[in-house]
This record gives C-alpha cells, sequence and structure tokens, in this order.
C-alpha cells in the first residue's frame, strides 16, 4: 500500500518518527541545555493518545514507525507501548499495517528492555554514542556513563537486535575517534552513522566551532579505509557505504553540508501532540487540540493531510563558520523526537 499522504512535491509519506516524553536522563551539549526545564505531565500525550494517533497514520499508508524521546525508555510502562505497537507488524486490517517498527535510545537502559523489545517485533535499533572514551562521554553526555550505555548494546546484540551506533561528528571533540569507532563497529557487528550538527535550540554550546562537514570526514577516511559506495536504505536520511575490512556500513546523515530535502518521507510527531513536518521548521499542527476537543479520527486526518500538504520544500538550518551565523528552529531536538 502506497501512502495516500502526499506534500506538494509529490513526496509520499511513510515513515513517522513518535516522541514519547521530552525527559531524558542525560543531557548531551548538542541536544539540550544542562539545566532543562521539562514540560508538565499533562502536556504530554497518553500512550492511549499516541497510539490511536499512530493508527491513523498507518491506515493511510505509513509503513516504518520510530519511537524516539528524550530518552523513550525512561516513560513509565514504555514496554507495554511497544508490545501493542508491535501487533501492527503482524496483522493487517483492510487499511494495512507496519513494516517495521523501531527505536532511537541513548542505552542507558537498553540492558532492561533488549529481549521484551524484541519480542515486540523491533529488530533494529539506534543507539546514540559520541565516544569511546570514558572521560570525554561524561563530557558530551553531562552526566552519562560509558559502561551502562556499552552494557546496553551488548545487550541488544545478544537479543537479536541490529545496532547502529550514531554519532554526531564534532571538530575538536571527537573528530579523532572515527576510526577507533569504525573498528569497534566492526567488533560487535554494528553499523555507524556520522551525523553533522544542527542548530536547534539553546544548548549553552557554541555549535559553529564543532560544526563538521561530513564530506571533508569521508574524504579523509577513505585515505584509510575501503568505501564502497551502497544503494542500500533504511527509510531514513542516511545514505551508507560498505567497510571491507569490517563488512559492516558507514552511513552519512548530511543535513547542513548536502541536505537530502528532496527524498524527505518523514514526519515527526511530538510528545504533545504536535505533528512537524520538517525536522529544520516550525510548521506544523496540533493534533492533541484536535483530539482533546472531541474530534474525531476524520478530524484528525484532515488536520494531518492539511500539515503535510504545507510541508516545505526543505529545511532552513543554517550554520556559517566563517561568520559564526547560526539560525535553526527555537525547540530543543528532545522536543522534536530525533
Amino acid at each position: 500500500m502506497v501512502s495516500s499522504l502526499t506534500d506538494r512535491d509529490g513526496r509520499h509519506i511513510s515513515y513517522l518518527r513518535v516522541s514519547v516524553t521530552d525527559r531524558c536522563d542525560m543531557r548531551c551539549v548538542y541536544c539540550m541545555s544542562e539545566n532543562m526545564r521539562f514540560l508538565p505531565r499533562e502536556d504530554v500525550l497518553s500512550f492511549e493518545e499516541l497510539l490511536r494517533l499512530s493508527r491513523v497514520f498507518i491506515r493511510q499508508g505509513v509503513r516504518r514507525l520510530r519511537i524516539t524521546g528524550g530518552e523513550p525508555l525512561v516513560r513509565r510502562d514504555i514496554g507495554e507501548f511497544f508490545t501493542e505497537l508491535g501487533q501492527w507488524l503482524h496483522h493487517s486490517d483492510q487499511q494495512g499495517m507496519l513494516d517495521e517498527l523501531t527505536l532511537t535510545t541513548n542505552g542507558t537502559l537498553l540492558a532492561d528492555y533488549a529481549e521484551l523489545l524484541y519480542k515486540a517485533g523491533v529488530r533494529r535499533v539506534n543507539v546514540s554514542l559520541d565516544t569511546l572514551d570514558d572521560v570525554r562521554f561524561r563530557q558530551i553526555t553531562r552526566r552519562g556513563h560509558l559502561a551502562t550505555t556499552l552494557n546496553g548494546i551488548r545487550a541488544a546484540r545478544a537479543a537479536g537486535l541490529a545496532v547502529r551506533i550514531n554519532t554526531v561528528a564534532m571538530a575538536g571533540v571527537n573528530d579523532d575517534e572515527f576510526d577507533a569507532l569504525l573498528s569497534w563497529c566492526g567488533e560487535i557487528g554494528a553499523d555507524l552513522c556520522l551525523i553533522e550538527t544542527m542548530p536547534m535550540g539553546e544548548t549553552g554550546e557554541d555549535r559553529t566551532a564543532s560544526y563538521l562537514p561530513l564530506s571533508r570526514v569521508q574524504e579523509q577516511l577513505r585515505t584509510r579505509w575501503s568505501l564502497t559506495p551502497l544503494s542500500d536504505r533504511t527509510g531514513g536520511p542516511a545514505r551508507y557505504m560498505r567497510v571491507e575490512k569490517t563488512g559492516q556500513r558507514i552511513g552519512f546523515i548530511t543535513p547542513m553540508s548536502h541536505n537530502f530535502c528532496s527524498s524527505c518521507n518523514r514526519v515527526r510527531l511530538s510528545c504533545t501532540g504536535r505533528l512537524y513536518t520538517c525536522l529544520g521548521q516550525e510548521d506544523g499542527i496540533d493534533l492533541r487540540e484536535i483530539m482533546r476537543s472531541g474530534g474525531d479520527d476524520a478530524a484528525i486526518l484532515t488536520g494531518i493531510e492539511e500539515a503535510i500538504s504545507r510541508k516545505p520544500t526543505g529545511h532552513t538550518f543554517l550554520l556559517d563558520e566563517k561568520m559564526g551565523r547560526v539560525s535553526g528552529p527555537a525547540r530543543h531536538m528532545s522536543v522534536t523526537g530525533g
């Protein structure tokens, strides 16, 4: 079933990222400020509301669902939520089903949930990990423990989950570790995905100083590794290459240096029920208001279709190294959900 949700540029929306919370047990320097003020709980959608909205999307042909946060696994009863979502992987009514259910996590609680996630139907997870150095990990996350995240990754692999390591590439911070990360990912059987810094929300850090174009990184890696371009796609924006020495893949997500907006098939549902049609812009619609004011599924769908019809052709991120200019949405990445 081809998605019936189509924007003005003819892009079919088949991928929904759902944030279940803005809360997190870390404070990564590129994601949020150190002293965050999180949303009141009454502003956050219940699991029943999240399931209802997800169902509307799935019935219109959305085939991939990624659960994000904040850190999704810190939310109470998240296991039951995954179990409910997993039913759509195996059961189809006349209006469709899911092809894939995935998760993005910082890994701190992954050891507790890995087996449950696999039983629910999750087959791959993305784990945020920006360094293999314990001290540096603490500095980047402001409060995390490397050993806990590594334990979660090992538990995920043991449970049968494919793992992709997401690493935000930062000049002067972790740009000396990409070789080590590639080798380590080969050892544990995980893919690596490098991501450019995006200017979202005030984090208290100078992101122009740490911005690192991945075109430059790729050129440098090619001098030391045999990398073969692949046509592999996982539904998201990463472009993959095979690391011949390890057999694993390395992906590059380049929203700043080489945007991928023309092929964007994604929208994001925040934990407050706001639908964002572009990560780099504010336009969207408040689906929570429609629901809580008594709107039925038809009213929700109308709102979704109206928002998607306005989906921007491209984002408006700006991160000018030379001029020191930064421009992007005021909301933090943790609000939108990955």
